[in-house]
């Protein structure tokens, strides 16, 4: 019991499960989405292509999300301009783009004129959390799950029945700039803790878990949530035993979770094809 108790005896451990567990929650139920609309890669090309407006925003003392919005129209902006080149395809330009705007911001991060911190916004500093980064993740997080309550009905229509989806009042692609905007709220809400390189295993990696096993999205989103919940404590105590980075540790074991599923899952697979 001691082992088990001791580490959230400390605030800085208290501060980062509730962090983990504002990312977990909203990370569950925005990914079951990012799922099953298949937007893994555009919400990984996403997340890199708005940090340098996070930097930006903290270079500047400006929230982070007025720096992912700003992100997220130049990089817009710039794979409009980069498709109308001759000979540059959409994927090329989205390549181009991504890489080179994430490249900036690790220039504009990691230079040595930068304040210290900075390099948190990509790698992450969980145990560091601080009261008010609770209070703003918090509160973005509610705003988030209130939003995707708002918009089950059309995710839902759009997702399952795209031809169908305007006859019963959904708008595709609003739905779809609405997921993207959503998706970059909870990039904020979680890069604070695990950064810019780990926050996507809170998105995707509990949501894929879950889809190994139940195909309901309702089901889904609980059983995400549990997944985030228990990978959560599970970097945790990982982290303070074996004195490993927390954000690490984290996307570690849930990522560690979703293999060992997906292995379970083909075990049978490989019997039955051996005795056939």
């Amino acid at each position: 019991m001691h082992a088990l108790l001791e580490p959230w005896s400390h605030p800085f451990m208290q501060r980062a499960l509730l962090e983990l567990l504002f990312v977990g929650v909203v990370g569950a139920v925005l990914g079951c989405w990012i799922v099953l609309y298949e937007l893994a890669y555009s919400a990984e090309s996403l997340a890199h292509a708005l940090f340098p407006g996070l930097v930006a925003a903290a270079l500047l003392g400006l929230p982070l999300l007025l720096g992912a919005a700003g992100g997220v129209l130049g990089a817009a902006a710039a794979i409009a301009l980069t498709t109308r080149l001759p000979g540059i395809g959409r994927d090329v330009a989205v390549a181009i783009v991504v890489t080179t705007l994430f490249g900036l911001g690790v220039l504009l991060a990691l230079t040595p004129s930068s304040p210290p911190g900075l390099d948190g916004l990509l790698f992450g500093d969980l145990l560091g959390v601080t009261r008010g980064d609770l209070a703003a993740s918090g509160a973005l997080a509610a705003l988030c799950l209130a939003a995707l309550a708002a918009l089950h009905r059309p995710l839902l229509a759009t997702g399952f029945d795209r031809g169908s989806a305007p006859s019963l009042g959904a708008r595709p692609l609003l739905v779809d700039l609405a997921l993207l905007a959503l998706v970059a709220a909870a990039i904020v809400v979680g890069v604070q803790g695990l950064g810019n390189l780990l926050v996507l295993a809170a998105l995707i990696g509990p949501a894929a878990t879950a889809r190994l096993l139940v195909r309901r999205v309702p089901r889904m989103m609980l059983l995400a949530t549990v997944v985030a919940v228990v990978c959560a404590l599970g970097g945790l105590y990982l982290s303070y035993y074996a004195d490993v980075a927390a954000g690490a540790a984290v996307a570690g074991s849930t990522v560690g979770v979703y293999l060992v599923l997906a292995l379970a899952r083909l075990r049978p697979w490989r019997l039955s094809a051996s005795r056939g």
